[in-house]
């Protein structure tokens, strides 16, 4: 290789790594709180895996499957896939949308017991449902 090659070859080496770095980094406190969350056999053994995505100041942004924005009977029926063709009305429903309400109000309060979190946001995991074949388009 010429002078030039070798200097371009470095230099786009370098930003590539700069970008992995800043793609796969997680920020300590990020970190420190999804594996409180996991260390709680309710949140951890429940099929939607709620992850902190961000934090801000006091602020923290919790993944969700749901929205007030999306229906929750196609999101129950990916969760718990034995109630997919369930009645909204089912008590099999019902008892399905609590535990999912339960865990989630779980997860919140795991994250609110770090005393450096005020508040926590919840933001709609777009990755996860379009990975489970729940088109947001619809909605």
């Amino acid at each position: 290789m010429d002078r030039a090659t070798k200097i371009y070859s470095s230099i786009l080496g370098i930003i590539c790594l700069s970008l992995a770095i800043m793609f796969f980094y997680e920020p300590v406190k990020v970190k420190e709180l999804n594996n409180k969350l996991e260390s709680i056999v309710e949140i951890n053994t429940f099929p939607y895996q709620f992850k902190v995505v961000r934090i801000n100041d006091s602020e923290a942004t919790l993944s969700s499957p749901v929205s007030t924005d999306l229906p929750c009977g196609k999101v129950i029926g990916v969760i718990f896939p034995t109630i997919k063709n369930k009645s909204l009305l089912s008590p099999e429903f019902q008892k399905a949308k609590d535990l999912l309400a339960r865990v989630q109000t779980l997860a919140e309060n795991t994250v609110k017991s770090d005393p450096k979190i005020k508040t926590v946001i919840w933001e709609l995991d777009r990755n996860w449902l379009i990975q489970n074949g729940i088109s947001l388009n619809t909605y």
